[in-house]
This record gives C-alpha cells, structure tokens and sequence, in this order.
C-alpha cells in the first residue's frame, strides 16, 4: 500500500497532473485536514447507519438461514426468491424503497439489510449443512429433536462460515450506505462526494473515498478480532 501510494505520487508530480484530474496523496490529505471538522460530521452519519443496518441484516441473514434450514421445504421454496433479490440493482431498487417507505431512515435501513442478509444467510446456510454426522447419529440415538440438534450441534458448528458471510457483508453495508446516500439523503460521505462531484473538486471525492475504504477496513477488522475472539472461547469451552 505505501508503495502504491509513493507510485501514485510521483506519478503525479512526474507528469505535472493537475488537481482536479488527479490529485495526489499529498493534496489529498491537505485538503481533508483543511476541512476535517465537516469531514468527521459526515464520516460519523455514515457510520452509524453502517453499523445500525449491518447489525440488523447480520440478524436477519442468522435468522432466515436457521427457518430455510429448520422448516421442511423452506430451503427449496424459497431460496430462489433470495436470490431474485440480488439480482435488482440498489441503484434501482432505492429509488422505488423511497417511494414506498418515504424519505427518512426506514429506506436506508432496508437497503442496507437487503444487502447484508444474503451473504450472511448463504454463508450460514453452508455451514448449518456441514454436521458432523457421527454426532449427528449418536445425538439421534439418544432422541434428540431437531432444535437440541440445531442448538448443540449444527449452530455451534455453522459459527466458522457465520463469520465468513459477516466479512463480506461488513463491505456491503459500506456500499450499501453510500449509495442510498448518494441517491437521497442530506448527511453522509455518500451525500459529501456526490456535492464535492457535481463542484468538480475532485481532491475533495478522493477525500471521501479514502474514508469509504478506512471504514471498510476498520468494520471488516472488528469482524475479524471478533472471530478470532469467538473461536478462542469456542476451543476453551470445548476443552473444559
């Protein structure tokens, strides 16, 4: 990254670039410290809707997943209209979840959540379907129910994909947020970078871009640290 940071840089000074066709690192970091209080206003709007709507389609992916998983004929009925929803673009689909639900929060969230679940309930779906099936048949001797199965068995065993489907969704719910910014809303980075674009201040959209993936980041690195955190306590739970 530093490399490609130094490449960039010089590659601009090298061809006497101007500004507003590529800036710079450096012009880039100037012009966001020099309107940094403005900055962290929209960096934080855009962050607390991220972390609101990912929670909630990280909540509703588990949940699909575990009714797909534990209703007979549910997987097979419904998964194709889990996918049908993948398939609209959120460019076309935000304009249509403002008409219905209005201007406010209600369509942001909803958008964010139709991008999260997915990954999160394929990714579950996975690992739900990946039992052992040695235990699977001892806990079935001894006349364990499905849900004692589910609880003990297959649940704890899907945490590993669960985690995959978060880190994927984590990106998402970035994207998803900015969009929905972007497309109506009046706070944002997604609001800021499309202001900065139609000024032509093209420092200023390298600015908030470079938030985009510093939040990206730093939401996928908390998945992480989580996952390692719950894997630890997982194998200490098992041992003792």
């Amino acid at each position: 990254m530093l490399l490609l940071l130094i490449v960039w840089q010089g590659a601009v000074w090298l061809f006497e670039l101007e500004a507003w066709k590529l800036p710079g690192p450096v012009e880039i970091v100037r012009e966001a410290a020099s309107i940094w209080p403005r900055l962290l206003e929209h960096t934080w709007a855009t962050t607390k809707l991220a972390v609101f709507g990912f929670a909630l389609g990280a909540a509703t992916g588990v949940l699909v997943a575990a009714v797909l998983h534990l209703v007979p004929g549910a997987r097979s009925g419904l998964y194709p209209l889990l996918v049908l929803t993948q398939n609209i673009p959120t460019i076309v689909l935000y304009p249509l979840l403002m008409i219905w639900l209005g201007l406010g929060l209600l369509p942001k969230l909803v958008l964010i959540v139709l991008v999260c679940f997915f990954p999160i309930a394929v990714a579950m779906l996975s690992g739900l379907s990946q039992r052992d099936p040695r235990l699977f048949d001892y806990l079935a001797m001894i006349g364990a129910g499905k849900w004692r199965i589910f609880r003990d068995l297959e649940l704890p065993g899907a945490i590993p994909y669960l985690f995959s489907g978060l880190k994927i969704a984590a990106a998402y719910s970035i994207t998803g947020v900015i969009v929905a910014e972007w497309l109506g809303a009046s706070s944002g980075i997604g609001y800021y970078i499309k202001l900065s674009y139609s000024g032509f201040l093209v420092t200023r959209v390298f600015a908030g871009v470079a938030i985009i993936v510093l939040l990206s980041l730093a939401v996928f690195g908390v998945i992480v640290a989580l996952e390692r955190w719950c894997m630890r306590w997982q194998r200490h739970k098992e041992g003792s």
